[in-house]
């Protein structure tokens, strides 16, 4: 049933970094100047060149290979037919995983050296085995739940870790919160909505820092929430509601449910945004007149495990 394998890269950051200073050398000047180790950049340039030898290698299957920059993931037309691998960090998989449309996705550490892996249980050297396995049907797929915003206009996003409604810089956002029957209008820096796989991620900072501000002030700490990557429903916390004259923080925590959606209508005349998984420059403009409605997504992402 599949024709094709699709291999996600990144560019490493030794190539951003050539790309921002235009040669090798000016990049290796700057670093050193600025008291960097640049001999870290060529290795982990190095040691990602390998693996994608290494992956390319070991998917000469027979079928058409392809490999795609990251960058080009957002407009990139996947097939049913295609078989997608990543070979990057756990980021990759978050950011390819919503643009596919239930193709399973294979996840290759390039460099085990400097990334834990979370979402990454293959190597390179396994890759070959866990595409014929998945061709006949003896891998395991963990369907992984997103999150999706709805705009009135028929807009949507899709998360794999969290997503971001707010302000584009750092003001407050102006918005009028709605979930379980109940609504106020409030200000803060945002709301972040999580799922199960990214309530290990930016989600549990913010109950880091509740915790720390909760054991100073001779308060209970708060624990965070357990929550696995199949898990139906979302959380979702308001960042620094401030409490005025026309915003209140009555409603700052709470779990989005098949029975009870999100919605937030936006006050700000411009500048309010709304991105996933880190990636501002792939945003929804959140502008007066914009509400949003935020709930689990039909769409699973099927992630290989090993």
């Amino acid at each position: 049933m599949y024709e094709k394998i699709v291999v996600i890269t990144r560019k490493t950051r030794l190539q951003e970094l050539i790309e921002r200073f235009n040669t090798h050398a000016q990049a290796k000047f700057y670093i050193e100047h600025a008291g960097g180790d640049f001999a870290d950049y060529e290795q982990e340039h190095g040691n990602y060149e390998h693996a994608l030898q290494q992956t390319q290698r070991a998917l000469e299957l027979g079928l058409k290979l392809q490999c795609v920059d990251r960058s080009f993931v957002p407009t990139f037309l996947f097939t049913p037919k295609d078989v997608i691998v990543t070979l990057g960090q756990d980021g990759l998989v978050a950011n390819t995983a919503k643009y596919v449309d239930g193709q399973p996705i294979i996840a290759v550490n390039p460099d085990p050296s400097r990334f834990d892996g979370v979402l990454l249980p293959f190597l390179p050297k396994d890759a070959c085995a866990a595409v014929h396995n998945l061709m006949e049907g003896k891998q395991r797929v963990r369907a992984v739940t997103l999150a999706e915003v709805q705009l009135n206009d028929s807009q949507r996003l899709l998360a794999f870790n969290d997503l971001f409604l707010g302000a584009r810089t750092h003001i407050s956002a102006r918005y009028r919160l709605t979930w379980q029957g109940h609504a106020e209008p409030q200000s803060s820096s945002g709301v972040i909505v999580s799922t199960g796989a990214g309530s290990t991620g930016w989600m549990s900072s913010v109950f880091n820092m509740a915790s720390g501000v909760a054991q100073f002030a001779g308060g209970k700490a708060p624990t965070g929430l357990k929550m696995t990557w199949e898990d139906p429903r979302l959380l979702f916390v308001v960042r620094e509601p401030f409490i005025s004259r026309h915003s209140q923080a009555n409603i700052v925590a709470g779990l989005v449910t098949p029975e009870h959606s999100l919605c937030l209508e936006s006050l700000m005349p411009s500048g309010g945004v709304i991105f996933s998984d880190g990636v501002e420059a792939d945003f929804l403009e959140f502008n007066s007149g914009a509400i949003a409605t935020i709930h689990a997504a039909a769409q699973k992402a099927q992630l290989v495990i090993g």
